[in-house]
């Protein structure tokens, strides 16, 4: 009888210690997600991109929360106010708890434009965990709870300055967050559900359906973007709420986003409609949803995940220059394409230049998702092996 050693067994395990082989071993026995998962935690700059994601995707969900103002008030003493910045020490002295200087306004008797101007000798205390404005936390519970803000009566605090009327920008600026990747998602889930039908039914079939398929993909994808959001923008009715403007922008961005990924997934099922395990699941009887499902897509699934990562920043700067433009959410819906419609004059780019802050967030979300992108692509073929130079 013939005793397998790990020499024989595992390819690479002769002359290592057991630690080694258990390493070894590990490694083949493991799954293809979890090969991508080892892989992809190596990719620093990825894990980075994720990372900044997560905190942006943190910042959206508890927007109410961390927001210190209601996104909605006025502060007509502090109209297009710069932003004031956090302070630990200065002349009076250090303090653990941070705080902002005071800020008392004055009207410039030529152009009557509010002038704020820093007072140094006034300090204003932040404190976490204080009451401020009520809200709402998505219609589960009341409360009045926000994670920093000032206790001074008088006393206000803006990170990023305000807008022309006089409103907080971070407040803002992080319920736009919510709101840009929110639409990214859903519009990569509505064009990812019409790829996979579209392009799975156009690969699996062939023929004279795959033509007919290619020819209307074809037809989407040269169909003038502007224009048709144009047309699509002022049919929407006046009346409608903004919830209605915003569940219409998400359908319109997966109806019209479809067309790439579908074509790859039919590509990708006409290369393996012939073989051996398709014509074998064929021959017993299985239907071709069920192939298609269950045999085809898992086949390359992590490359499906790599072109939904890829896709996001597409649909967020779709969105954003929409909005922008004045084609896609209207206000009082705060978006980052919606906020920077206030930056759209010579005005703001003179005197209020914090008013393109929200640009920075789509920057931001832009390159995450792309280096994403790119960690996940790298982490895709798990047996890919990196020869050094």
């Amino acid at each position: 009888m013939t005793t397998i050693t790990p020499e024989m067994a595992l390819p690479g395990a002769k002359g290592k210690s057991i630690k080694e082989t258990k390493e070894i071993l590990k490694y083949y026995s493991a799954t293809q997600w979890q090969l991508i998962w080892w892989r992809f935690r190596k990719h620093r700059m990825a894990m980075v991109g994720a990372l900044a994601l997560l905190f942006l995707f943190i910042l959206g969900i508890f927007s109410m929360f961390i927001g210190p103002n209601d996104p909605f008030f006025r502060n007509q003493d502090y109209i297009l106010g710069p932003p004031q910045s956090l302070h630990f020490w200065d002349e009076n002295g250090f303090s653990i708890r941070p705080f902002v200087y005071g800020v008392t306004t004055t009207r410039d008797p030529k152009t009557l434009r509010l002038i704020p101007t820093v007072d140094p000798s006034v300090r204003w205390y932040l404190h976490f965990f204080v009451k401020g404005d009520p809200y709402s936390f998505y219609g589960l519970f009341d409360s009045d709870i926000h994670l920093f803000g000032v206790k001074e009566k008088e006393a206000f605090v803006y990170l990023f300055g305000t807008d022309s009327l006089g409103r907080d920008l971070f407040t803002r600026a992080i319920y736009g967050t919510r709101t840009s990747l929110t639409i990214g998602i859903l519009g990569v889930l509505i064009a990812f559900v019409l790829a996979l039908i579209i392009g799975g039914v156009a690969g699996y079939s062939g023929g004279w359906i795959d033509y007919v398929i290619q020819r209307l993909t074809e037809v989407v994808r040269v169909i003038p973007v502007i224009p048709l959001y144009m047309g699509l923008a002022a049919a929407f009715p006046v009346e409608w709420s903004t919830q209605q403007v915003y569940f219409a922008m998400t359908v319109i961005l997966g109806l019209v986003g479809w067309p790439t990924l579908a074509r790859r997934i039919r590509g990708q099922l006409l290369t393996q409609r012939d073989e051996d395990y398709v014509i074998s699941a064929r021959i017993s009887g299985a239907s071709a949803g069920r192939i298609i499902s269950m045999h085809m897509l898992p086949a390359f699934t992590s490359y499906i995940i790599v072109d939904l990562v890829i896709s996001f920043p597409y649909m967020i700067l779709s969105e954003t220059a929409l909005s922008f433009v004045g084609l896609g959410l209207r206000p009082p819906e705060m978006s980052w394409g919606t906020l920077l419609q206030d930056a759209q004059n010579i005005r703001s780019i003179e005197q209020a230049p914090w008013l393109f802050i929200p640009s920075l967030f789509v920057v931001v979300a832009v390159l995450a998702f792309t280096i994403l992108g790119d960690g996940l692509r790298d982490a895709a073929d798990p047996y890919q092996v990196v020869r050094k130079k």
